[in-house]
C-alpha cells in the first residue's frame, strides 16, 4: 500500500469514529535472569516481610558473566538504596484474596504485598553497601538464597518518594503500637552459639515473628508452657518468650532443641540436623528450655 492510500484509509477511520485495530497483546512475556541473589536466607519463613524489618541484613547480587553487566554497574555506588526486581522461585499458584500478616480479614492482593501473585515478579528496595566486579553488596533486604534477579534500578527520592501517600486499609494499622522484643542473656548465648555453627536465621525469625500479635497460632507455631510462658518453633528449633502486656514487650528467655533425648538417639535424621543438636546439647547439657 502506498503512503497516499494508507494516509486515505486513517483519514476515513477518522471521520468515521472507529478506531484503528489495536495491536494484539502478547500471549507472554519472556524475561532472562541477568543475575542471582545469595543470602543466608534459604526458606520462604526466613524471609522478612519487608527489608525495613530486617535492618543490617545482608546479601548480595552476582551477576551473570559474559554480558557486559560490570559495565552496567557503573556509577552505581554513588546511590544509597536501589531497587532489585526479582522472580518469587519458589512459589507457585495465588489467590485473589490474601490474609495480610497484620491484619484481621482478607484483602484484594493487588492491594497487599503478598508474594503469591498472578506473575511471581517482586520489588525490594534495598541499601546499596558496596559494587564489587559483577558483584553487588545490599543489606536491609527480603530476598532468598537463589532468587532470580530480573533488574537493578537506583532509588531517587523525588521520583520514588511520596510521603503524602495514603495507605487504605493499613491506616487503621499503622496506629497500633507494635510489640518491642528483647533477648535474654541466656537466649542470646545460645543464639550466638548456633550461628557460629551455621544456624544462622534464627535470632531474625523470631525478632519479626514476635514483633507483631506474637500470640498469635493462626501465623506462627506457638502454644502456651503454662503461667506467662510460651513457646514458637522455628523449624527443629524451639524458643521460650514471655509477654507483659502492660509495656507491649516480648521477652525471648531461652532457645532449644526440639528433638526428645530419645528422638536424638534414633538413625532417622529427615532434616539432616540432629548432629547439630546433638552437639548444642553437648555445649548445654543442663538445657531443657
Amino acid at each position: 500500500m502506498s503512503n497516499k492510500n494508507l494516509d486515505k484509509d486513517l483519514r476515513q477511520t477518522a471521520n468515521s469514529g472507529k478506531r484503528p485495530a489495536e495491536a494484539a497483546e502478547p500471549a507472554s512475556i519472556l524475561l532472562t535472569p541477568i543475575g542471582v541473589f545469595r543470602c543466608a536466607q534459604q526458606r520462604p519463613y526466613d524471609a522478612a516481610r519487608q527489608g525495613a524489618l530486617a535492618r543490617g541484613n545482608p546479601g548480595r547480587v552476582v551477576l551473570h558473566a559474559g554480558q557486559n553487566f560490570q559495565q552496567a554497574l557503573r556509577d552505581l555506588e554513588g546511590f544509597s538504596h536501589v531497587w532489585l526486581i526479582f522472580q518469587f522461585h519458589q512459589n507457585s499458584g495465588w489467590k485473589p484474596l490474601v490474609m495480610p500478616p497484620r491484619g484481621d480479614q482478607k484483602v484484594g492482593v493487588f492491594a497487599s504485598r503478598a508474594p503469591y501473585r498472578p506473575n511471581p515478579i517482586g520489588l525490594s528496595c534495598v541499601r546499596l553497601v558496596e559494587v564489587r566486579g559483577r558483584t553487588v553488596h545490599v543489606a536491609d533486604h527480603d530476598l532468598l538464597d537463589g532468587t532470580p534477579i530480573l533488574d537493578i534500578k537506583p532509588y531517587i527520592p523525588y521520583a520514588d518518594s511520596v510521603p503524602e501517600a495514603r495507605t487504605g486499609w493499613l491506616e487503621a494499622l499503622e496506629a497500633e503500637a507494635g510489640w518491642t522484643v528483647r533477648f535474654g542473656p541466656r537466649a542470646l548465648q545460645r543464639l550466638r552459639w548456633l550461628e557460629s555453627h551455621g544456624v544462622a536465621n534464627l535470632e531474625l525469625f523470631l525478632a519479626r515473628q514476635l514483633l507483631d500479635a506474637p500470640l498469635d497460632g493462626r501465623r506462627k507455631r506457638v502454644k502456651p508452657l503454662g503461667g506467662d510462658a510460651w513457646e514458637i518453633a522455628y523449624r527443629t528449633w524451639r524458643a521460650r518468650f514471655t509477654v507483659y502486656e502492660a509495656d507491649a514487650s516480648v521477652w525471648v528467655e531461652s532457645v532449644y532443641s526440639g528433638y526428645t533425648i530419645g528422638e536424638l538417639c534414633g538413625e532417622n535424621d529427615p532434616h539432616g540436623d540432629k548432629a547439630a543438636h546433638r552437639a548444642f546439647r553437648a555445649e548445654f547439657p543442663a538445657d531443657d528450655g
